[in-house]
């Protein structure tokens, strides 16, 4: 707190010291003259008067040791006096009560700007947390559907070489071998007759590939891996075509790029308005979240509601996926998780079969042709 008893009441005193006015950098030589009520500064060459301040008007600031740097306080300009002489400096500190020479002020100062960097962290982590998967939500709609595609053969080169433990290279997508091109001629009719039906305003890109889980997952841009394990343990094409549905309706719900956004947060934003989705970490970190976490049970629900109507568009068995989910239950796979707990699976059964409104389907394959699709990794 200020006084306005502060003065100097000692013998004359005067030394020397450094000023600078704020304006310039030009280090000006000066006199210091210890007044009854102030301080005066003057050029030591020529006498001019530079400042005279009140001893407690006076501000200290920090310096390096050995060094009283002070100023005058509440005025914007930023001069400032230095002074080297310890007598002269302790004659001030004596007579400025302001003049603080345990540098208190200065660890406040600190304080402060330690306090400012908590707020700022804290803030980030509240946006992380709350306002970017709520921008997620209202951003997507907005991103026109050549980005998405872009945004998807980026995550894709990521998560391929993460799915791809063994490094097998091009022998990781089964269907290439000669003993294997018919089993991925059936894929491909497969999906297309679902693909027609949904009437997506994005192609769909489904591959199977060599793993061993029950499982499928969806990228951006309408990217479907179907792993070797969930072709294996499908006993009809219509199992296997509930699961596809099921991940076309998170290309349809755009769930993929939802959650990228939601995991990587502003950097694909910025990604989006730059065009460029390779350069930094957002694109691993993406393609991470999407093989490491799952959607909510809203989404997936969501999914299985339109996976069923798509079934029913195609004339095949609405209940398949049901019934898939229920062989498989217990059974996660990276990224969406089909399934979270035998409990929830029964419930998502449960809601598969009110949905569907048809009791009589057309098997989507011939014979011939799913035995041909259960032998598309057979190759090797």
């Amino acid at each position: 707190m200020r006084s306005t008893s502060a003065a100097y009441d000692g013998p004359d005193m005067k030394g020397t010291g450094i000023f600078f006015d704020g304006l310039t950098s030009a280090r000006r030589a000066v006199t210091v003259d210890l007044r009854t009520e102030a301080i005066v500064v003057r050029d030591v060459a020529e006498g001019d008067q530079f400042a005279r301040w009140p001893y407690d008007e006076l501000d200290q600031l920090a310096a390096p040791e050995g060094v009283l740097r002070i100023a005058r306080s509440g005025i914007k300009q930023l001069a400032r006096l230095e002074v080297r002489d310890p007598a002269l400096a302790a004659a001030i500190g004596a007579a400025s009560i302001p003049v603080d020479r345990s540098r208190a002020t200065e660890h406040r100062g600190r304080l402060k700007i330690v306090a400012w960097t908590c707020a700022a962290a804290v803030s980030l982590v509240l946006a992380a947390v709350f306002a970017v998967p709520l921008l997620a939500e209202h951003v997507v709609p907005l991103i026109p559907l050549r980005v998405e595609r872009a945004l998807g053969e980026a995550v894709n080169v990521q998560v391929r070489t993460m799915l791809d433990t063994k490094n097998d290279g091009g022998a990781f997508t089964c269907g290439a071998s000669e003993s294997e091109t018919a089993g991925a001629a059936a894929l491909d009719r497969l999906v297309h007759k679902l693909e027609a039906a949904a009437g997506l305003p994005i192609p769909l890109t489904a591959v199977a590939v060599r793993r061993s889980e029950s499982n499928a997952i969806t990228l951006p841009g309408g990217h479907i891996y179907v792993f070797e394990g969930l072709i294996d343990n499908a006993e009809t094409a219509d199992e296997l075509a509930g699961v596809i549905a099921h991940e076309i309706g998170h290309v349809a719900h755009r769930d993929g790029t939802r959650s990228l956004l939601q995991s990587a947060g502003l950097s694909f934003l910025f990604g989006m308005m730059l065009g460029d989705f390779v350069g930094g970490g957002a694109v691993v970190i993406g393609a991470r979240t999407l093989l490491q976490s799952s959607y909510s049970r809203d989404v997936e629900a969501a999914a299985d509601r339109y996976g069923v109507a798509l079934m029913g568009k195609v004339g095949g068995d609405q209940r398949a996926l049901g019934t898939m989910l229920t062989r498989i239950g217990g059974t996660d796979h990276p990224g969406m998780r089909v399934l979270l707990d035998h409990p929830d699976t029964e419930a998502r059964v449960a809601a598969i079969n009110a949905a569907a409104t048809s009791t009589s389907s057309t098997p989507l394959l011939e014979a011939s042709e799913w035995a041909a699709l259960k032998r598309i990794c057979a190759g090797r």
